[in-house]
């Protein structure tokens, strides 16, 4: 998978996706796609990180509380039930 570096807007190639997944990690392993030849891989923050569209990486990636502030879906009440 790749993803855009957005301090230097070089395209890296993700090598650890299960720590991309991880909300729990912070940093993960990618290798920068600049030049002819393959770079080394390197440690790179989430938080620095994108999607090439510039769509920012998805909150349950990067947020390890993330379902802490979802309001609970209300449960249904008669009137509900009937109007369908």
């Amino acid at each position: 998978m790749f993803l855009k570096y957005k301090l230097t807007g070089d395209l890296v190639e993700v090598v650890t996706l299960d720590t991309l997944f991880d909300p729990c990690t912070i940093e993960i392993v990618a290798r920068s796609h600049v030049g002819e030849e393959m770079q080394e891989p390197e440690n790179y923050r989430k938080s620095e990180l994108v999607f090439p569209s510039e769509e920012p990486l998805p909150r349950c990636w990067v947020d390890a509380h993330y379902r802490e502030n979802i309001p609970p879906i209300p449960k249904p009440t008669k009137e509900l039930l009937t109007m369908s």
